[in-house]
């Protein structure tokens, strides 16, 4: 276990929308839920936003612009991580013959996925290397694609957080290392308990933390109700703990967060009990080898 722990909060995510009315859809309510969970201890916000009328997930500019620069306005230091997750699924016209794209099939080119990245220079980005079913779709993640949105966000001085959805996905990331494509050992997050990618247990937690290169930093997170307990386990494996409303709506069986800024008190209460300290953004940038101050 290590001595300081970094907290991430992932305000919001691109999954369904769920029935929590706190779960923060405009770029507003985004950028003052996250606020919030920086103020309770989260050194990290995980970024995504929503089309404001519909709730839906969104890759448009202007809403990244708009959710990067409220937070900025109000608090410099926090570290900033916008997904580059959208543009990978492929839902089919025709399950049972899968060669025509339907109409929620979202495919983009990896200059547009790295759009928002590229513009606002967050200091961390995701790169998800997942190819997997998920939410009734398939998301896939070509070796070519992954190439080349690495050597974008790495142009913009952008460091790459490396999703993680099952074991062959670690693999994958240490062949892209060993070809340059990504620098090593890297850090990664352990997607767990997702439709079918891997589970959220300590054997699979454990199992992949085995794979990474010597040196890596993570955190491994479980969906819905194994948040907490996967942020527990996270903790006493030597990883950090992610938590927040794109993984997890409630706070306890059967009730709804009231807001992000609960789930990372919860998880703060929860790894202090344990021992180890809260990272504050400075100390988060120096245990993951990035730049002393934020933009």
């Amino acid at each position: 276990m290590q001595d300081t722990i970094i907290i991430t909060c992932a305000i919001t995510g691109a999954g369904p929308l769920s029935d929590n009315p706190a779960q923060p859809i405009t770029p507003r309510q985004i950028a003052e839920s996250g606020l919030e969970a920086a103020a309770a201890g989260a050194a990290i916000l995980h970024v995504h936003v929503r089309e404001p009328k519909t709730g839906q997930f969104s890759g448009e500019l202007a809403l990244y612009e708009e959710a990067v620069g409220l937070i900025r306005e109000q608090n410099k230091d926090v570290i900033l991580n916008l997904t580059t997750g959208l543009g990978s699924g492929f839902y089919p016209a025709d399950p049972m013959l899968p060669i025509e794209a339907g109409p929620e099939t979202h495919i983009w080119t990896p200059e547009k996925r790295v759009e928002h990245v590229l513009k606002l220079k967050p200091e961390i980005c995701t790169l998800d290397l997942v190819t997997a079913q998920v939410f009734g779709g398939v998301v896939i993640s070509l070796e070519p694609v992954l190439i080349r949105m690495a050597e974008l966000v790495r142009a913009a001085g952008v460091k790459p957080e490396i999703e993680l959805f099952d074991a062959g996905d670690a693999v994958l990331a240490k062949h892209l290392i060993k070809k340059g494509a990504l620098d090593g050992p890297g850090m990664y997050s352990f997607v767990m308990g997702l439709n079918f990618t891997m589970p959220a247990d300590t054997e699979t937690m454990m199992y992949i933390r085995n794979l990474l290169p010597d040196g890596a930093q993570w955190q491994g997170f479980g969906i819905g109700r194994n948040q907490y307990p996967m942020a527990v386990q996270s903790a006493l494996l030597g990883g950090h703990v992610r938590v927040g409303m794109e993984d997890n709506v409630y706070i306890s069986k059967g009730v709804f967060s009231k807001s992000n800024a609960e789930q990372v008190l919860k998880a703060r209460r929860l790894v202090e009990d344990l021992g180890p300290a809260i990272a504050t953004p400075a100390q988060a940038r120096k245990i993951l080898g990035l730049a002393v101050q934020a933009i």
